[in-house]
């Protein structure tokens, strides 16, 4: 329904149908609901009306002595009286009866109706006694009843119109004077008239209210959201900058009711000065805003409060409409979590979220900067890279909740060895990075580095797991204006390459030949990776022979690498690079079931011994890949010995102890390689269920010299294995001496050159099945000497002359010439194929002279490159062995 274009009262239609038609809208439903309410009071008043008229009757009838005329009204009145009761009563309990206004106020109009009839009967029963029409007061009476009933309902359209026709009809038919009918009729249609009207206006101005009632409750209901989101709150002030409103949120912050901060200034809540923006941040804005009564938005503010709370506030001056100022309204926000957010952000941006230490970023600042330090003070700055050794293999065994806490552990003990030098960062996974700016003495330098790997490589107890690593360090000094970070850091990158390839757990300074040593191992590393695709990897076996009886009774397969261009790499070199790049695996089981295969053609009694590396060692699979490999190859499982070093130990777990006894069920068995080069062997030995003991060849060699205690350590070894029923092998035995010592010590077998170095397939199988072999090597300890012709060029004053060398030991050679030289002379020879060697003389005769070395020489220069006929190609070499051999 619409309003009239006036916009303050309803339609006459609406006025006529409003109260006895059902409603479209909740907002006319409530209006529906109110105007029925309004009616309470009709049946009220009627039945007051017919009351007074049944009294006023009856005492008429009493005066004038007439029976007759009581009996005749007492009837009709009676029901009217009952009919008011009724109606009262419907309106009363209508919502339990479950009656809509508009029926309830149809029930009305039907009452009235019936009212108005019974009016009608009384009128008609009046008129019959004689006395009471003589008098003329009853048709005056009716329709002064009938009004009565329009004016009570008169708030009521249909009633007003039902009550007035049914007043004007009574009159017209009973009132014997024109006059009285007309005046009725006049009064009925000025009741209507105004009925209507009021209705109008009253329908129009309730629905207004009911707008502005809905409006108002939802913004209320806006607001009460808005606050309990926890997103906002409101706060008003007076003219005089007392607050007259808060929010429970902004009482919250001050652990108070509302009702505590109501009549405080609003500049009382606020820290001035300490919203970081500068002392005068506030009295420049907001306090500007507040005295000038300008509006203002997002400005922030620190609530004075014991907590660090901070605000965004924004308010607007309300003035009434006589532009008088009634103070400031406005809305506020909690910027403390926000605000804390974006610290925690920063400091995630410039901070490792695992360990606390600075980022890769915060660390490439913090180099830039000491740099530009050192080029203005003149001092120099040093970078150390860190790397872990042996990290992933916990990560790989132990988990990753384990790693994360090792690496927590890892840079608290940085951290303390770092100290004041410099500042400690980590750079990702397990590599760490340290800035130390004006520090460039390099025995400073040496000893925090070693420091540094003390300290990491102590074990570790992490959730009930002993765990032990390593770590390698790279040094880069940086000169004061000559170097950039990024030269720094590349130059402490192949400073680190090289201290692990030069066998982890040492520290390196950059030399500028790294470059080329980088370059050259990245080459080796990519050959390597296709180094089984093209068959160059092949498996040499070195001979174990039994003490006692010097028969053979296995051999130890060794895996070497021919190269097609390079020639033979060491296993010394490709094996650590083979761990780093994830080869070792692939590698370890290729070598496993090539021997396997092998030893299947030996002897029943010969083992084959094939190492493990500790990667292979936790590979969670071993036990599988051992068990494939013995039932591929047909070779029981007690003729293969896994040898294992003390790296499996280093990050102990119940995984380590279960491959263990998985590997022992198989049938295998353990030795435990290279015993007494680690810190703690003894206690592996306590637990791990090995069967034998490989004595490190440290201790062997030159047991026999008087001029150490190598002796009393194999005789205690020794004694330990025999205790715990193992068997010992003395590896590196190479002269009879120490052969001899070995037998008088005890040990059960030996592997050395003394019984043979590591040979190809053909000759082993030759040697696995002879009954034994002989011993060969030299009877006592010396100096190793090469007995060989190798061609030199020497300077002699101006001239150059070709000199031949004889005899080669690391300290010195055998010179044949005919150039006649001094005792105590220093020269320079040219070896060839070999390079520069620099040295004295020490007695010269004619024809030849004994020249004696100025630094060790390595007797490994001299090796000549293998072709691809297994013949040496450098050009005048010729070798002998040397013929002072045992009878």
């Amino acid at each position: 329904m619409e309003a009239d274009e006036s916009g303050t009262r309803a339609t006459v239609t609406e006025a006529l149908s409003f109260d006895v038609s059902p409603t479209e809208t909740s907002q006319d439903a409530t209006l529906a609901e109110q105007r029925v309410a309004q009616l309470r009071h009709v049946p009220l008043l009627l039945g007051a009306m017919h009351i007074l008229c049944a009294l006023a009757l009856l005492i008429y009838s009493f005066v004038s002595a007439d029976a007759d005329m009581a009996r005749a009204v007492a009837g009709p009145l009676g029901l009217a009286v009952a009919l008011d009761l009724a109606a009262a009563a419907v309106i009363r309990y209508r919502e339990r009866l479950g009656l809509p206004p508009h029926g309830v106020t149809r029930l009305i109009c039907g009452y009235v109706a019936l009212v108005s009839g019974l009016w009608a009967m009384f009128s008609h029963s009046a008129s019959a006694n004689p006395a009471m029409a003589a008098t003329g007061l009853m048709p005056l009476l009716i329709g002064a009843g009938v009004t009565t009933t329009a004016i009570v309902a008169i708030e009521s359209p249909p009633i007003t119109i039902l009550c007035s026709l049914v007043g004007t009809v009574a009159s017209a038919l009973f009132a014997e004077r024109a006059s009285l009918v007309l005046g009725i009729a006049g009064l009925s249609l000025v009741i209507v008239a105004y009925s209507i009207a009021g209705a109008r206006t009253m329908i129009a101005g309730a629905r207004r209210r009911l707008q502005l009632d809905s409006d108002a409750q939802k913004a209320l209901r806006f607001v009460i959201e808005f606050e309990n989101s926890g997103r906002g709150w409101f706060w008003e002030s007076n003219s005089q900058g007392t607050l007259s409103y808060v929010s429970q949120q902004l009482a919250d912050d001050f652990n108070c009711e509302p009702a505590a901060l109501l009549g405080r200034q609003f500049t009382d809540l606020l820290s001035v000065g300490a919203s970081g923006e500068g002392p005068l941040r506030e009295e420049r804005t907001l306090g500007f805003h507040l005295s000038a009564r300008f509006p203002f938005s997002d400005v922030v503010v620190r609530a004075a409060s014991s907590e660090d709370i901070h605000w965004s506030l924004s308010g607007n001056p309300v003035f009434d409409d006589l532009g008088r100022f009634l103070g400031f309204r406005g809305i506020g926000t909690d910027l403390t979590e926000q605000r804390r957010s974006e610290q925690e952000i920063s400091r995630l941006a410039r901070f490792d979220s695992l360990t606390g230490l600075p980022n890769r970023a915060l660390m490439r600042q913090t180099l830039d900067e000491a740099l530009r330090n050192a080029a203005t003070r003149q001092k120099g700055c040093t970078l150390f890279l860190i790397d872990l050794d042996r990290f992933k293999n916990v990560n790989d065994t132990l988990g990753h909740p384990v790693g994360d806490a090792l690496l927590r552990q890892v840079a608290q003990r940085l951290t303390s060895v770092m100290g004041d030098h410099g500042k400690i960062g980590r750079l990702g996974g397990d590599e760490f990075k340290a800035v130390l700016p004006g520090t460039v003495e390099t025995g400073l330098l040496e000893s925090l580095a070693r420091t540094l790997i003390e300290r990491v490589s102590q074990p570790y107890l992490i959730e009930g797991h002993r765990v032990t690593i390593g770590a390698s360090v790279g040094i880069a000094i940086g000169d004061p204006g000559r170097c950039c970070a990024d030269s720094l850091v590349r130059n402490a990158d192949l400073a680190l390459y090289a201290a692990k390839g030069d066998g982890r757990g040492k520290h390196k300074f950059y030399e500028p030949s790294m470059h080329s040593e980088a370059a050259e191992r990245q080459l080796l590393e990519n050959d390597l990776g296709q180094a089984l695709d093209r068959n160059e990897l092949w498996v040499a076996y070195q001979p174990i022979v039994r003490t006692a009886g010097e028969e053979v009774c296995g051999f130890e397969a060794l895996v070497r690498w021919k190269h097609p261009s390079r020639g033979a790499i060491g296993p010394d070199k490709f094996v650590p690079l083979a761990e780093e790049c994830g080869l070792i695996g692939r590698i370890g089981q290729w070598v496993l079931r090539t021997a396997l295969a092998e030893a299947a053609n030996w002897p029943d009694q010969v083992r084959i011994a094939v190492n493990l590396s500790p990667i292979q060692f936790n590979d969670p699979s071993i036990v599988e890949i051992v068990g494939a490999a013995l039932k591929d190859s047909g070779v029981r499982a007690e003729r293969l010995e896994l040898e294992l070093t003390e790296g499996v130990f280093l990050a102990e777990s119940d995984a380590t102890d279960e491959t263990f006894a998985k590997l022992k069920k198989l049938g295998v068995r353990l030795a435990l390689d290279d015993f007494g080069t680690g810190y703690s062997s003894m206690r592996y030995l306590k637990k791990a269920p090995f069967d034998k003991i490989k004595i490190d060849q440290s201790f062997v060699r030159g047991a026999a010299s008087s001029l150490n205690r190598n002796g009393a350590i194999i005789r205690a070894i020794v004694t330990l294995a025999e205790s715990l029923d193992m068997d010992t092998t003395a590896e590196g035995v190479e002269t009879h001496d120490d052969l001899h010592l070995i037998r008088e010590l005890g040990v059960s077998q030996v592997q050395g050159y003394i019984f043979g170095r590591p040979v190809g397939w053909e000759e082993a199988r030759a040697i696995a099945n002879s009954t034994r072999v002989e011993a060969e090597g030299f009877d006592c300890i010396r100096e190793p000497r090469l007995r060989l012709m190798r061609r030199a060029i020497a300077a002699f004053g101006a001239e150059r002359s070709e000199i031949r060398l004889r005899n080669i030991s690391a300290m010195g050679a055998l010179v044949e010439c005919d150039q006649s030289v001094t005792p105590g002379q220093t020269m320079t020879i040219d070896i060839v194929g070999v390079g520069p060697v620099i040295g004295a003389v020490r007695w010269a005769q004619a024809g030849m002279f004994g020249l004696q070395f100025t630094e060790m020489f390595d007797l490994a220069r001299l090796a000549p490159k293998v072709g691809s006929n297994g013949q040496p190609t450098n050009s005048g070499w010729h070798q002998v062995r040397n013929s002072r051999k045992t009878a």
